[in-house]
């Protein structure tokens, strides 16, 4: 690799891009399809249209923020496409998307599920511990596939107006 390179900026595009989907992902799929739990269902119990209506409210909220994430990643990533010194590298995005959402599960998670308990992953089920620890798990596994993928990628040295 050439020391004049830098991977940074599509690291940052990545990452940040990662955890707004990964985000995106746990709020469409456990808040909305699956219904297992809502932002603040361990403090307001969905069990009326009026808590629903608080935690619709800040699911929304949740989701915002997921697409602030990724709306800024994609700012990043158009930045560091007009760079010269960043090489583009498959391997390097794809990494950084996966240690963005590996990232996001475990903020969240410890964040969310464990430290303050405002809702769990599946928040009515007897023992939502397991259902937390396969998520913070899950967010283990991306981070480091995410940084694998990352380390590899930095190999990776085409930049544009090269060709293969």
């Amino acid at each position: 690799m050439e020391e004049n390179q830098r991977h940074g900026p599509i690291i940052s595009a990545g990452v940040l891009m990662g955890a707004g989907l990964g985000g995106f992902v746990d709020g469409i799929v456990f808040h909305q399809i699956l219904q297992w739990h809502h932002m603040l269902s361990a403090f307001i119990p969905p069990y009326n249209l009026v808590n629903l209506k608080v935690n619709m409210f800040w699911d929304g909220v949740f989701h915002a923020g997921d697409w602030v994430l990724t709306v800024i990643g994609l700012g990043f990533l158009w930045r560091a496409g007009k760079r010269k010194d960043v090489p583009w590298s498959g391997r390097t995005f794809l990494g950084s998307l996966m240690a963005g959402w590996g990232l996001f599960n475990l903020v969240e998670g410890l964040i969310d599920h464990e430290w303050f308990g405002i809702h769990h992953v599946r928040e009515y089920a007897e023992n939502h511990m397991t259902w937390d620890m396969a998520f913070l798990a899950f967010g283990v596994v991306m981070l480091l596939g995410g940084l694998g993928l990352i380390r590899e990628g930095r190999k990776d040295t085409l930049t544009r107006g090269e060709s293969v």
